[in-house]
């Protein structure tokens, strides 16, 4: 075993029938030992040796020559439902807790920093100011949640900063280790440290981009062969994953839902992955079944609204609608689908409706470079056909959200980067009712 010395991170995610992973970062090349209610440590098992990957075709490069180079090793180790103690060393790692009663929900995170024709976006990584992630990550841990819940999009250093751009100079980009660290593990330290997390992959970790990153360091089941990202091949597989649930108590259930790669227009039925899909969310609904209330978390905004970085508000995701519209005509979720948590848009945006659709919460405000607030908005206001808007909430400034148990259903806040409440929602029986939206701090 190596020395617990050598661990840069360790944290704890939820996986499919809400099974606990301990998971460690370590400069080492074995793994350390997890010590679990005093037991003497064992060691953890090896997920990803270090490793400088070959390059690969990106997103953004077609014949990138840059290896993405990972120079930790990743262990996992499952614990056991029940147990009071986990340690790596003197690192005490958050356990789930059966009840939580205050879990906090925060997503796209990362500093931008991504050239296109026009010049790009690129954030002033080193000013707290224009990148917050680190302040918020300490704002709401300090909250003390039983839960994170991370929306997707962790990883947003792509390109390299421009010749005299001051903001970002001397940032690390890339998919490799050296610009992971900084742009999530680093900055959100706090967070992971203080509980649980359940996370949900973004488009930004497909594997064209950040893919590597995902498999390596956050997806909480095993690593499987082909599924790595590493072999342009293989993105077919990689590029794709299973819906899980994580169930909470006897009465909830959050499914995750890897919707990473998926489009923005309709798809036919004809589509290789609308057969996918399809079958997914039959599997996805299937889950979230076992328990009376059901939260359906996916990295795209279905029922929210969408942006293009302007002002005007577009449509959900087209792709996802035409497969759900297929499997509950108009509705698109089950009876039992209590809201739909999304990313994505980066703001912070609530859509609840008088027709029966869920209500629909987007953190996307976590710390990545906001879009304009929206002012103009399609003439039926409406992210979906079928659906009549009830209240909209949104503003283009930083933040969080928490859900905390009621007397009757979830209340459900957003925090402002400086830990004011901008809205408070009642959440029950499908139904959100929010106060008016109070201007950020």
């Amino acid at each position: 075993m190596s020395p617990p010395s050598d661990v840069r991170h360790s944290y704890v995610l939820l996986g499919e029938n809400g099974q606990a992973v301990a998971r460690a970062i370590t400069v080492a090349a074995t793994c350390p030992g997890l010590s679990v209610d005093g037991a003497p440590p064992e060691p953890m098992t090896l997920r990803a040796p270090a490793a400088s990957l070959p390059p690969r075709p990106t997103a953004f490069d077609a014949n990138n020559t840059i290896p993405s180079t990972f120079p930790v090793t990743v262990c996992d180790a499952p614990l056991p439902a029940g147990a009071l103690r986990a340690a790596i060393g003197a690192r005490e790692l958050p356990l789930p807790k059966r009840h939580p009663q205050k879990i906090l929900m925060i997503g796209d995170t990362g500093c931008r920093m991504k050239a296109s024709g026009t010049g790009g976006s690129f954030q002033a990584c080193d000013d707290a100011q224009q990148w917050p992630f680190r302040a918020i990550a300490e704002l709401a841990a300090a909250q003390a949640p039983d839960l994170v819940i991370h929306v997707g999009d962790y990883h947003y250093r792509e390109t390299a900063c421009p010749p005299g751009n001051a903001g970002c100079a001397g940032s690390p980009y890339g998919f490799s280790w050296s610009s992971w660290e900084p742009d999530f593990f680093a900055p959100g330290a706090a967070l992971l440290a203080a509980a649980p997390w359940v996370v949900v992959r973004g488009d930004h970790e497909t594997c064209d981009r950040a893919g590597q990153g995902w498999w390596r360091l956050l997806d909480p089941r095993p690593l499987a062969p082909l599924q790595d990202c590493n072999d342009p091949a293989n993105d077919g597989i990689g590029d794709y994953s299973e819906p899980y649930g994580v169930p909470l108590g006897d009465d909830m259930m959050f499914v995750v839902f890897d919707s990473a790669v998926v489009g923005t227009k309709a798809l036919k039925s004809t589509d290789p992955q609308y057969r996918r899909y399809a079958a997914q969310f039959d599997k996805a609904f299937a889950l979230g079944s076992k328990r009376p209330n059901a939260f359906f978390m996916n990295h795209q905004p279905i029922l929210g609204f969408n942006s293009d970085g302007g002002p005007k508000a577009q449509p959900g995701n087209a792709a996802l609608q035409s497969v759900l519209e297929s499997i509950v005509p108009s509705v698109l979720f089950p009876p039992n689908v209590q809201a739909v948590l999304s990313g994505h848009v980066h703001m912070m945006q609530i859509v609840s409706f008088s027709t029966p659709q869920p209500p629909i919460f987007i953190p996307g405000n976590g710390g990545t470079s906001l879009v304009d607030d929206f002012t103009s908005f399609p003439s039926d206001q409406s992210p979906v056909q079928g659906a009549v808007v009830a209240n909209l909430l949104h503003t283009a400034s930083f933040g969080f959200m928490t859900m905390e148990r009621g007397v009757s259903g979830w209340i459900i806040r957003s925090w402002d980067r400086a830990g004011h409440p901008v809205t408070t929602c009642n959440l029950f029986a499908r139904k959100a009712s929010c106060t008016p939206l109070v201007a950020a701090r």
